[in-house]
C-alpha cells in the first residue's frame, strides 16, 4: 500500500470507530425523552441500555477470530452493515421492544467492528508508522464520548428522538465505502477453526459477568440475581479457560498471559479504560447538577480531558521510538494518579477553571498510558493471531470498564445517600432523592426545598471526591507496578514481534 492510501484508509476506520464511540454516550442524554415518548418504563430504559452492552462484550472475542480466519475486511464491512441497518432500525421503532432489538444488533455489530479495525493496523502499517497509527484510532472512539452527549442533545433540540439513531446511518456509509475502497483484505490462512464450545463458554460466561456487574448497583453485591449471575460466570469463565487449555486449536492463546510483555501493557490499558469509564460516569452529573450547566455544555466541558488525551498520543509518537513503552506509560499512570488525586480535592464552591486544569492533567495521563499501551499489545501479538488478540485486548478492556463502573457506582451511591439528609420530606420524595442527585434536584425544585438541593450536590460531591480518590489509588499501584516488574527489554521484544507479523500476514488485494 502507498502512504497516502493506508492514512486515508486510517481515516475511513477512525471514522467507523467515531460512530461507534459517540453510540456509547449519545443515549445517556435520550432516556427521559424515551420514555416520554415510547412510554418506556424504568426496565424497558435499562434494557435499552444494558442490551447493546450484553451482546458487545460477549462477542468481541469470538469476531476476532473469525476475521483472522474468513478475512478481516469483508467481516469489518459486515459488521458496519449490521451497525448501520440496527440504527436505521431502531430510529424508526414503534415502541420499547422494536428501540432494544435494534440495540442487540448495534452492539452485535459494534463487536465486529472494534477488534477488527484494531487488528488491520499493524497489517496495512509498518512498526515506524504503528504507533501514531494507533493514537489516531484510539483518539477517535475517544472524540466520540464527549461527543455524543453534544451530539445527541442538539438532535433531541431540533429533531425527533429518533435522530440520535439515524445520525449513525450517513458516517457508517460514509466510513463502509472508503474501508471498501482504500483497505486492502487481509487473514491468516494458518488461523485455527472456529471453536464452538470455546465460543458458547465465553460468550455465556461474559453475558452473564457484565449482566451481574451490571444489577449490583440496583439490586446490590448480594442480590440473588448479581449472585447467581456471578456465581454462573465464574463457573462458565473457568470452563472455558480450562478447555482452551486442551484444546488443539484454541480460540484463545492462554500462554499470552503468562508473557510479561503482553500482561503488563495489558494492565495498563485495563486501568486506562477503567478509569476514563469511571470519570465519564461520574463527571456529567457533577457538571449538570452541582455546577448547572446544560447537556451540550457538559459535553463542551468534557473536551479538555479528550485535549489531553490527543496531546499524550503526539507524545507517545514522538518519544516511543527512542524510549519505549514501558517508561511511557508509568509516567502516563502517575500523571492519572495526579489528576485524579487532585479531582478528589473537588468542592461544591469550586468553579469549572478547577475542574478544567485536573481533567487536562488526567486526560495527558490517560493518553500516555492508553496509546502506548495498545502500541505495545499490538506489538506483542504473534503473527497468527491479530484478530484474535485484538479481540482478547478489547473484551478485557470493556469488561475492566463495566466492572469498574459498576463497583465505583456502587461507591458512589453508598456515599451519596450515607451523607443525604432526607429529615421530614414524604416517603416517596425520599426515595427518589437517594436515588440519585438528579432526582433529589427534581423533588427540590418541586417542593420547593432549597436545603434538600444543598444537602444532595454536597453528598454528591463527596461521592465523587470516593470515587476519583479511589480511581487515584489505582492508577498509582499499577504504574508503581509497571515500573517494578514490566521488563526493561519488552520495547525490543515487541519489536521484533512487530517485525514478524508485518511480514507473514496474507494481504489480499480487495
Amino acid at each position: 500500500m502507498t502512504y497516502a492510501r493506508r492514512w486515508l484508509g486510517l481515516g475511513a476506520l477512525a471514522l467507523s470507530m467515531l460512530a461507534l464511540g459517540f453510540d456509547m454516550t449519545i443515549l445517556n442524554v435520550a432516556l427521559t425523552t424515551l420514555s416520554e415518548e415510547l412510554d418506556a418504563s424504568t426496565s424497558a430504559l435499562q434494557w435499552i441500555v444494558d442490551s447493546y452492552l450484553l451482546v458487545f462484550a460477549a462477542l468481541l472475542l469470538p469476531a476476532g477470530l473469525l476475521g483472522d480466519r474468513f478475512g478481516r475486511k469483508w467481516l469489518l464491512l459486515a459488521g458496519l452493515g449490521i451497525f448501520g441497518a440496527a440504527s436505521l432500525g431502531g430510529a424508526f421503532a414503534e415502541g420499547p421492544g422494536g428501540v432494544i432489538a435494534a440495540r442487540l444488533f448495534m452492539g452485535l455489530g459494534a463487536a465486529i467492528v472494534t477488534p477488527l479495525s484494531m487488528s488491520m493496523l499493524p497489517a496495512i502499517f509498518p512498526p515506524a508508522e504503528r504507533t501514531r497509527a494507533v493514537a489516531v484510532w484510539s483518539a477517535s472512539m475517544a472524540l466520540g464520548l464527549p461527543l455524543g452527549p453534544l451530539v445527541g442533545g442538539w438532535l433531541l433540540e431540533h429533531f425527533w428522538w429518533g435522530s440520535i439513531f439515524l445520525v449513525n446511518v450517513p458516517v457508517v456509509v460514509v466510513g463502509g465505502i472508503a474501508v471498501a475502497l482504500l483497505l486492502p483484505e487481509t487473514k491468516d490462512p494458518s488461523a485455527p477453526r472456529v471453536d464452538v464450545p470455546g465460543s458458547l463458554l465465553s460468550m455465556g460466561g461474559l453475558v452473564a459477568l457484565v449482566y451481574g456487574v451490571i444489577e449490583a448497583p440496583v439490586r446490590g453485591w448480594d442480590g440473588p440475581v448479581v449472585l447467581a449471575s456471578l456465581i454462573a460466570a465464574a463457573v462458565l469463565l473457568t470452563g472455558f479457560v480450562l478447555w482452551e487449555r486442551r484444546c488443539e486449536e484454541p480460540m484463545m492463546d492462554v500462554g499470552l498471559f503468562r508473557d510479561p510483555v503482553f500482561v503488563w501493557p495489558m494492565l495498563a490499558g485495563i486501568a486506562a479504560s477503567l478509569v476514563m469509564a469511571g470519570v465519564l460516569f461520574v463527571l456529567p452529573q457533577y457538571l449538570q447538577a452541582v455546577q448547572g450547566s446544560g447537556v451540550l455544555g457538559t459535553g463542551v466541558r468534557l473536551i479538555p480531558m479528550l485535549l489531553g488525551l490527543m496531546a499524550g498520543g503526539i507524545v507517545t509518537d514522538r518519544v516511543a521510538p527512542r524510549a519505549g513503552h514501558k517508561p511511557i506509560m508509568v509516567v502516563g499512570l502517575l500523571m492519572m494518579a495526579a489528576g485524579l488525586g487532585w479531582g478528589a480535592f473537588t468542592a461544591v464552591g469550586d468553579t469549572y477553571t478547577t475542574v478544567c486544569m485536573w481533567l487536562v492533567v488526567l486526560g495527558l495521563g490517560t493518553g500516555l498510558t492508553l496509546i502506548p499501551a495498545m502500541d505495545a499489545l499490538l506489538a506483542s501479538l504473534p503473527a497468527d493471531q491479530a484478530g484474535r488478540g485484538s479481540g482478547l485486548v478489547q473484551t478485557l478492556r470493556q469488561t475492566g470498564g463495566t466492572l469498574g463502573v459498576a463497583g465505583l457506582g456502587s461507591l458512589l451511591s453508598a456515599t451519596y445517600r450515607d451523607r443525604l439528609t432526607t429529615d421530614g420530606l414524604p416517603r416517596d420524595a425520599a426515595d427518589a432523592a437517594r436515588d440519585s442527585v438528579g432526582g433529589a434536584a427534581a423533588v427540590a425544585e418541586r417542593l420547593p426545598d432549597p436545603a434538600l438541593l444543598t444537602s444532595a450536590r454536597d453528598a454528591y460531591v463527596h461521592g465523587m471526591d470516593a470515587v476519583l480518590g479511589a480511581c487515584a489509588v489505582g492508577a498509582l499501584a499499577v504504574g508503581l507496578l509497571l515500573l517494578a516488574f514490566q521488563p526493561r527489554g519488552a520495547r525490543e521484544d515487541a519489536a521484533a514481534a512487530s517485525d514478524d507479523r508485518e511480514s507473514d500476514h496474507e494481504h489480499a488485494a480487495s
